[in-house]
């Protein structure tokens, strides 16, 4: 039994390299923005459109592809999006016009939008309740790892469009060794296809409508940090990009620290008597309190204090968001969690669609000081909502 609950934390692992590439994609955007709107001439408001391209798409197909997850089942189902987004990461480096890098980002986001449904079914066959958030926080091993790696593998190459080739060959070599481990390795809980017709139904559901709100507020800083860290630092501090990657890549692997984190704080509350969702509601709070740190960035005088904030805001987004994000499943069980995540994605999509070029504009007129308000204090909403309309 103990060499088989090893094999399901392999199989949990395995999937996270997916999120590494799926990361990998949206952070080489970033880490490459200065050089990106420097070659299309872009205000800091346009690079927010771009992001907005990613997020929209991200947000109107994430419905449609929690659903097939479900329907598919996840084995099928994530194969198919790891080729389609390697394939957009191809045309992202061969884009040349804004417009072309528009398209490529908006097929991006439609088929990158499986990635978090498709983690959240996972875990929930292969993890017991109690390990859901800590195997959500594997997932964002991914994160740090790309985050990591997006600064030094655009510094490393000679423009910013190899390494959107290097991501495409990494998720087409990662799908053989996703089935094969996964054909391996029995679940912990089996999930059938959902094959109903009505599968679309729970989004009525007004428990998850309150979700969806909830992420809406708590996922501001995240998309902050996951495409401005780069910009943010260039803009404040004479520092070229390839001067930020010494820098850069602490707030990610700060990030995925604060997912264990979290994950941890919620199992925690759990041995202690709490109820699954109410102890995810707790660590949400816990989180939402470290996530002020924000409001001290305006005031750093260097950027190491200020990598050091960044880092604090994003291990405390995280920390809740690994939460969020395991609530549905403690709700509605694995064989529905693709739908059920999926809305919360399509919360998060519709966020950062409109929050990217705000964020821009905010930036190009005031500052940042402003966006870090606006980011910082939602997250406490966010768990009034949970606390006073989830009744957990």
């Amino acid at each position: 039994m103990t060499n088989l609950r090893a094999a399901r934390w392999g199989v949990v692992a395995v999937f996270a390299l997916a999120s590494t590439w799926n990361y990998l994609d949206r952070n080489i955007l970033a880490a490459a923005a200065p050089s990106v709107r420097a070659e299309f001439h872009l205000t800091n408001a346009e690079y927010g459109w771009v992001i907005s391209a990613f997020s929209l798409a991200y947000a109107l197909a994430s419905p449609a592809t929690g659903w097939l997850l479900d329907f598919l089942g996840v084995e099928i189902g994530i194969a198919w999006a790891v080729a389609m987004w390697s394939f957009s990461s191809v045309l992202g480096g061969i884009s040349r016009s804004f417009g072309q890098l528009l398209g490529a980002r908006t097929l991006l986001g439609a088929s990158e939008s499986a990635g978090v449904p498709a983690a959240g079914k996972l875990n929930a066959s292969y993890l017991e309740p109690k390990n859901r958030a800590i195997g959500a926080a594997m997932t964002q091993v991914g994160l740090s790892i790309a985050g990591l790696a997006a600064p030094w593998l655009v510094a490393a190459m000679p423009g910013w469009r190899q390494p959107f080739f290097v991501c495409a060959a990494l998720g087409l070599l990662w799908i053989p060794v996703f089935l094969l481990v996964r054909r391996r390795v029995a679940p912990f809980e089996t999930q059938h296809p959902q094959r109903q017709s009505d599968g679309l139904q729970l989004l009525k559901d007004r428990r998850l409508q309150v979700l969806v709100i909830a992420n809406m507020l708590w996922m501001g800083s995240y998309s902050l940090w996951t495409n401005w860290t780069t910009a943010y630092l260039t803009y404040q501090f004479p520092l070229t990009v390839k001067s930020v990657a010494p820098f850069a890549w602490i707030p990610p692997v700060a990030a995925t620290v604060g997912a264990f984190f979290g994950g941890w704080l919620s199992r925690q509350a759990i041995l202690r008597g709490r109820s699954h969702a109410d102890a995810r509601v707790f660590a949400v709070l816990v989180s939402a309190i470290g996530c002020l740190s924000i409001l001290a960035l305006p005031y750093c005088g260097s950027p190491v204090t200020a990598t050091a904030l960044i880092s604090a805001s994003y291990f405390w987004a995280v920390s809740g968001s690994v939460n969020v994000y395991t609530i549905p499943v403690d709700i509605w069980g694995g064989e529905r969690a693709g739908t059920a995540i999926s809305a919360l994605v399509f919360g998060y999509g519709i966020l950062q669609t409109g929050i990217s070029p705000l964020i821009g504009f905010i930036v190009d007129h005031k500052g940042y000081a402003p966006a870090c308000w606006l980011v910082g204090v939602t997250p406490l909403m966010a768990w009034w909502l949970l606390l006073r309309r989830l009744e957990v």
